[in-house]
């Protein structure tokens, strides 16, 4: 696979997601531990999958289900802070790299559609 900076991008944060789940599971957290870990591994599943695409509309749409995955990641986050499972660190931390994530398939979603006009 080429050099891609989403790809990479995406690759880190989902160490750091699997990383983090350990840490939850050590804490005996299970529920929230289980979906943060789902949707924050699908980002980059589905980036990765978008690089074979059948075409600019599947990769488009490989990289929108990304989207929403960060977009629900970014939720799990938000609640792991709230209820004390993470602290502020590791939430603005975490937090920041999933929104760094959205903003880039965003942009990628919007080039790769004026593109197909």
């Amino acid at each position: 696979m080429k050099d891609n900076k989403l790809v990479d991008v995406s690759m880190d944060f989902s160490v750091k997601i699997i990383d983090l789940v350990k840490s939850l599971k050590a804490k005996h957290e299970t529920i929230i531990s289980n979906q943060i870990g789902r949707s924050g591994t699908s980002i980059g599943a589905n980036i990765h999958e978008a690089q074979y695409a059948q075409g600019k509309k599947d990769f488009v749409s490989k990289l929108e289900i990304a989207l929403k995955e960060a977009s629900e990641t970014g939720y799990w986050l938000e609640l792991l802070f709230r209820t004390n499972y993470i602290d502020e660190q590791t939430f603005k931390s975490l937090s920041s790299q999933c929104a760094h994530l959205r903003v880039m398939l965003i942009s990628s979603c919007k080039t790769v559609k004026q593109n197909m006009k």
